[in-house]
């Protein structure tokens, strides 16, 4: 496990760039509800200068050196989900969160 962890890490670290916004998807980070996920993507969009990169874990988590390069961590829910299905669930938040800012119907208003 902590090998994976330490490998998945390396390559993690390699992909970033610097003044990248680094935002964990982890299963210890903050629950949020669609509308103010898109509240908080709306302030990203406004405050980040650089890229926003959101991070989904290996099947054991993150290494300690990219939980110290973080800068947030959300989390999902707190049911534990495959990563294949967290990206899936994770673009259509994005995609709520767009959708909410532009104004779009969202479901509970």
């Amino acid at each position: 496990m902590d090998q994976q962890k330490a490998k998945e890490g390396e390559l993690i670290l390699k992909a970033l760039q610097p003044g990248d916004v680094i935002v964990l998807l982890d299963e210890h980070g903050k629950e949020m509800r669609s509308i103010e996920f898109a509240d908080y993507m709306k302030r990203k969009m406004n405050t980040v200068n650089k890229r926003l990169v959101f991070i989904i874990g290996g099947p054991y988590g993150f290494s300690e050196k990219v939980y110290q390069a973080a800068h947030e961590k959300i989390s999902m829910s707190k049911m534990t989900f495959s990563h294949q299905m967290i990206r899936l669930i994770f673009v259509e938040q994005i995609y709520r969160a767009m959708t909410i800012l532009n104004g779009g119907p969202y479901h509970h208003e």
